[in-house]
């Protein structure tokens, strides 16, 4: 599967999905985000991998955001019909975890983006920010309704609303990225040393977590508990059960089969 848009890597079990339009900032057209997606189910299909990482070619932009000359084209029957809410939709419920590793600019759908992975971290260089406002729109794939569950509703009104652009500490202190790494170099080693650490982890149940995680903002706490009791339950018949309490009885390594 080629893309032009997309550079796409293989490193045992992870997965690295590399937006690859440096000359723009990696913006994100109509046509990225198709891509996205379509790498994206390839992916999930694929057995061997174990985990993704969703990162920026160069070192100036994670994701600038939409491509505006693209927007400039677009009508309202386009945006009404915007496939990257779905694509970002399709993106969170993803059933590998998914880490963004983020070097420079993740602003507007690139921040976006982010918002819709798993876990993120980040270079030193990177800024976030949500600058739609100025061109009389607003975050539309999902940043009015993702960014508050991250980050809280008043901290999430401040950075829409005003449009400000904050640094990764920043970014750190109000809990949108988890980690700052000094450049991209680093960035990157640290992104591949979680998903490792993520891979080798029974995939069954590291699916249903993330799966009972997301769900936890849609449900009230005695739904969610009764989810976690039904989960668990699946979980306790599987193979992968039987290998993770026997490796650690026989001190060994699990050798997990997703079964």
């Amino acid at each position: 599967m080629e893309f032009n848009n997309l550079n796409v890597q293989y490193h045992g079990g992870v997965a690295i999905l590399e937006i690859a339009r440096e000359n723009v900032r990696n913006a994100l057209d109509p046509k990225t985000w198709a891509e996205i997606s379509q790498i994206l189910l390839k992916i999930e299909d694929d057995k061997e991998v174990k985990t993704l990482i969703i990162t920026g070619s160069g070192e100036k932009s994670f994701a600038s955001g939409a491509d505006i000359r693209s927007l400039n084209e677009r009508t309202w029957m386009d945006i009404l019909n915007n496939p990257a809410v779905e694509i970002l939709s399709q993106l969170e419920n993803f059933k590998k975890p998914i880490i963004a590793a983020i070097n420079g600019f993740a602003l507007g759908g690139g921040c976006e983006l982010a918002l819709a992975c798993d876990i993120r971290i980040a270079s030193e260089n990177a800024k976030f920010g949500f600058p739609e406002l100025n061109l009389g729109i607003i975050p539309g794939g999902g940043g009015t309704q993702r960014l508050a569950r991250v980050v809280g509703l008043g901290k999430a009104k401040e950075l829409i609303l005003t449009g400000k652009i904050i640094d990764a500490v920043e970014a750190k202190s109000i809990g949108l990225i988890s980690e700052v790494l000094p450049d991209k170099a680093s960035l990157e080693q640290k992104a591949n040393e979680m998903a490792d650490t993520m891979g080798n982890k029974g995939p069954l149940a590291l699916q249903l977590a993330k799966a009972l995680i997301n769900q936890s903002l849609d449900v009230n706490l005695a739904s969610g508990l009764n989810l976690e009791k039904l989960a668990q339950t699946v979980l306790f018949v599987t193979e992968d059960k039987q290998e993770g309490v026997s490796s650690f009885l026989e001190k060994r390594s699990p050798k997990f089969k997703g079964k």
